[in-house]
């Protein structure tokens, strides 16, 4: 199994899934972490030159067409994972995720290795309510 994580440092998971420079994914077997490696990731700071086209879908920020295609290129690096971890992210992305069959978990723990860890024991909480 592979989990990424959205991060700034390598070590703790960013705040905003869209504003993260790169992930961390890590390779777990037998519930240890076995593999750690840094994927660039496309984000907000690539598509600051973009037209940004608000309110044309019905749900909301970030699920229009050119919402959609910047979180497919966000994504691409990390279609091998089945899990996501990031402590914020928009409605779009997180919807996006799942329709890629990649585990969106919003969580409040910074580390990567405790997240993971919480992740493995069934421990970690989905707080969606974080999402916007």
């Amino acid at each position: 199994m592979k989990i990424a994580a959205v991060s700034e440092d390598g070590v703790t998971i960013s705040q905003h899934f869209g504003r993260a420079p790169f992930y961390v994914v890590v390779t777990v077997e037998n519930d240890a972490i076995i593999a750690r490696e840094k994927r660039d990731k496309m984000g907000h700071t690539q598509f600051s030159g973009e037209t940004h086209t608000e309110g044309e879908d019905p749900r909301g920020h970030g699920f229009d067409p050119a919402a959609q295609s910047r979180h497919a290129r966000m994504v691409e690096a990390i279609s091998d994972c089945q899990v996501l971890l990031a402590r914020g992210m928009g409605m779009g992305a997180y919807e996006y995720l799942r329709s890629k069959g990649i585990q969106p978990i919003i969580t409040e723990i910074a580390s990567i290795d405790e997240a993971v860890q919480a992740y493995l024991k069934g421990t970690l909480l989905n707080r969606v309510e974080k999402l916007h």
